[in-house]
């Protein structure tokens, strides 16, 4: 059984994720919280036993233009957290003031971020991941000694940045989703999974090579994924069963934070076996490819 027969199925499967995925961010975007925007973030608790809706905390302070009020994300357990425009403390003690109108409110926390601070963290964050992304491959072409398994690792890496934010961004149209500095873990998280599989299916490829020299490489690589499936599946359900029970019964603080690590951990188990192996098959192919002018030689030999 050589599951690397067909292997450029599993490129049209990626493909018919990320193509979703690139058209809801070309249209959409994604939901930026406001550690990348800037503004204020307070949230609240109703201590009465009445049962609090988002709809009423928006009606309480729409009205108010002096609150710069944008949006209000429910917590659980008459919990919200309420977004706004750069606010001042007199701004914000009033917004409490109002809200107390519908139930004795009390204050849980209250962040400010400028606008300076948000376009530092977004260069930072960017930054981190293309380090991360460098010092990576860089590390993987050295322990292989073969630049066509960094630059497959840094593929397969991209594949699943690509489908992680993509899915976020169709998500967010039903889900309260926000990109935050958690989410920026999950990225981060999601490439340390990705290239950990990764690696131990290439050093599976790489025994089989030495033993096996004159084999071609989509056989060696077949078997190499074969061998390796039920550890690697084994190791990623107990992790996606533990990220499942938390999206689930985790509540609405840390729902957005355990649902990149989901996608981020399907994803990566994914790309490990059917992105990076395939790709070093490919890359294979395209180097024993005769090139124009060694064809245009074959040619001029055969015809003497």
């Amino acid at each position: 059984m050589n599951l690397m027969k067909h292997y450029r199925w599993y490129f049209v499967i990626s493909l018919l994720v990320i193509v979703p995925g690139l058209i809801s961010l070309g249209f959409n975007g994604v939901p930026l919280g406001v550690d990348f925007t800037g503004g204020s973030l307070l949230d609240v608790s109703f201590s009465s036993n009445q049962v609090v809706t988002t709809q009423e905390v928006e009606a309480a302070l729409l009205p108010y233009e002096s609150f710069r009020f944008e949006s209000v994300r429910s917590l659980g357990n008459n919990q919200f957290s309420l977004r706004f425009d750069q606010m001042e403390l007199s701004q914000k003690d009033a917004a409490l003031a109002t809200l107390s109108n519908i139930a004795p409110a009390s204050e849980q926390q209250f962040a400010t971020v400028g606008p300076t601070f948000s376009s530092e963290l977004l260069t930072k964050t960017l930054t981190a991941v293309l380090i991360a992304a460098i010092c990576i491959v860089l590390y993987v072409w050295r322990q292989f000694s073969d630049l066509q398994f960094g630059v497959s690792a840094l593929l397969a890496m991209l594949h699943d940045t690509v489908v992680l934010v993509g899915s976020y961004s169709m998500l967010s149209l039903v889900l309260p989703l926000q990109v935050d500095t958690l989410f920026v873990t999950a990225v981060l998280t999601t490439l340390s999974f990705s290239v950990h599989d990764t690696i131990v299916v290439f050093d599976r490829i790489r025994e089989l090579q030495r033993s096996h020299t004159r084999a071609p490489m989509h056989e060696l690589v077949g078997v190499a994924v074969l061998e390796t499936l039920g550890r690697s599946l084994n190791n990623s359900l107990t992790i996606i069963i533990m990220l499942l029970s938390l999206v689930l019964l985790g509540g609405e603080s840390i729902f957005g934070f355990a649902l990149a690590l989901l996608i981020g951990a399907i994803t990566g188990t994914y790309s490990s076996t059917f992105t990076a192996a395939p790709l070093l098959i490919e890359w294979e192919r395209w180097k024993k490819r005769p090139t124009a002018a060694g064809r245009g030689r074959s040619m001029v030999d055969k015809t003497r």
